[in-house]
């Protein structure tokens, strides 16, 4: 897939490359396991590796890869812009609004601001 594991304010992260496979329902296993095997708590994917139907909260891709990678104990940082899908869906607003509440799913602008948001309580 194209990841790098890199410490993040003291956090093991799987950062995912630009450019790869689309993480959806049929990838997110083989992330997860890179991610284990590599001993990470987060994976940061970027917003263009998403698979073009996980924004469309109706497809349930969103609700799969949350699922999965929090079974396994893991966060997902999607990083990127998505201020376009989020204008124009009420539910993906609302999603964005409450993952970046919690401590298992964050939509942030970059790597910078997840080192941030990972100095503070986890």
């Amino acid at each position: 897939m194209g990841e790098e594991l890199r410490s993040i304010s003291g956090v093991d992260v799987l950062v995912c490359a630009e450019d790869g496979p689309a993480l959806g329902a049929d990838t997110v296993t083989d992330l997860v396991g890179a991610a284990m095997s590599q001993r990470a708590e987060w994976v940061a994917v970027p917003v263009s590796r998403l698979d073009e139907r996980f924004l469309d909260l109706r497809s349930g891709v969103a609700g799969e890869v949350v699922q999965k990678l929090t079974t396994y104990r893991l966060g997902l940082a999607v990083l990127g812009d998505v201020t376009g899908p989020v204008a124009a869906s009420t539910a993906l607003r609302d999603f964005v609004r409450e993952a970046n509440r919690g401590r298992t799913v964050w939509f942030l602008a970059d790597l910078d601001e997840l080192a941030a948001r990972l100095v503070g309580p986890r």
